[in-house]
């Protein structure tokens, strides 16, 4: 059999074997990630094309100059991402199928986010519910990308309430979609890109043209999973509420599938990012919060539009709730794609 075959046919049993690790392991911090090799191959990249000069004074020709290095930028880290991706693949399926599912395998975990973004909102959640406002600002500022100097316990929560909600397309569901699409080599094309966008993509003095062609590539690759994922969060409020009856029990939080479609339905637009307010107005609706709103980068205030209804008070315990959230929608994702896949071999 040839390369494509084989990879093909073991794509789904290195996603489930990456899922595995994932929940076992997270990405431990003695480890490389390939992110990191990613980060630095879009620095390396940046500075042969742009240089030194990367002022903010600009006129309309080195706009456009600076536009059309940033497309070079995109294009090239995304080719060679894939092409190193496809070579480590092809290289263990010549030494043998087995240590090429490994590596698949190896590569799923990487793409998945799930541990590590539960791990980290945990950090926030743990000195925030014992009234360590300090210590909790400390650990969200690792997390999101607004300035946290100012914020009190109520904006800490919030923030991490928020990363929570929008990672779980962009670092689970995104990444999950395009490994069950194309295996290992796509997700990583697929990270290389939400990478450029999370280091470039900022409409600021330095970023707002460079930038521009990751931040919309970025769009594009998450149009689709954003859409998924919100169906699949609203699917997960909807079992957590069913769990939380079942159960009978007073002190279980009661989430609402009834709101998490209607806040989704009513606030998925409500964000400059076509993608980036869909699995937000879900977690908002479900947990019954006023999300989003202005917030401060680099020194600017940005007003953003609100999402939800602020029902109650945010509180700490609200970390957990969206990671619970994350965690189902993310079973619910694995077990459908599973399911699919038993139908089509045994029709």
């Amino acid at each position: 059999m040839d390369f494509w075959t084989e990879y093909f046919k073991y794509v789904p049993v290195s996603v489930l074997i990456g899922i595995l690790i994932d929940i076992i392991a997270g990405d431990p911090a003695f480890l490389l990630h390939p992110v990191q090799v990613m980060g630095k191959l879009i620095e390396a990249l940046e500075r042969i094309l742009r240089g030194e000069n990367v002022g903010s004074h600009r006129d309309k020709k080195s706009e456009t100059v600076d536009y059309i290095k940033g497309i070079f930028e995109v294009v090239g880290v995304t080719f060679i991402t894939g092409a190193v991706s496809f070579g480590i693949c092809y290289v263990a399926y010549r030494i043998n199928i087995c240590f090429m599912v490994a590596v698949m395998s190896i590569m799923c975990w990487q793409c998945i986010a799930a541990r590590s973004l539960k791990d980290a909102a945990m950090k926030v959640y743990k000195p925030l519910s014992k009234g360590d406002t300090e210590g909790a600002r400390k650990a969200v500022a690792m997390i999101v990308g607004r300035d946290t100097q100012s914020l009190d316990d109520i904006g800490i929560a919030k923030a991490a309430v928020e990363t929570v909600a929008e990672n779980t397309n962009d670092g689970v569901i995104c990444p999950l979609f395009f490994q069950m699409l194309g295996g290992p080599i796509l997700s990583y094309v697929y990270k290389s890109v939400s990478t450029m966008d999370s280091m470039i993509g900022y409409k600021n003095d330095k970023y707002m043209f460079f930038g521009r062609f990751a931040a919309k590539t970025d769009d594009v690759f998450a149009f689709i999973p954003a859409r998924i994922s919100a169906i699949l969060m609203i699917a997960g409020t909807a079992l957590l509420e069913t769990f939380g009856k079942i159960s009978g029990s007073k002190n279980v939080f009661n989430y609402s599938a009834k709101g998490a479609a209607k806040i989704f339905v009513r606030d998925r637009y409500n964000h400059a990012s076509p993608n980036s307010a869909q699995c937000e107005s879900v977690c908002a609706g479900a947990l019954g919060l006023k999300l989003a709103g202005p917030a401060s980068y680099f020194g600017k205030i940005h007003d953003k539009q609100y999402i939800g209804d602020e029902k109650r008070t945010i509180e700490p315990e609200d970390i957990r709730r969206s990671v619970a959230l994350m965690n189902m929608t993310t079973a619910i994702c694995v077990v459908i794609y599973f399911l699919i896949i038993i139908c089509a071999k045994f029709r």
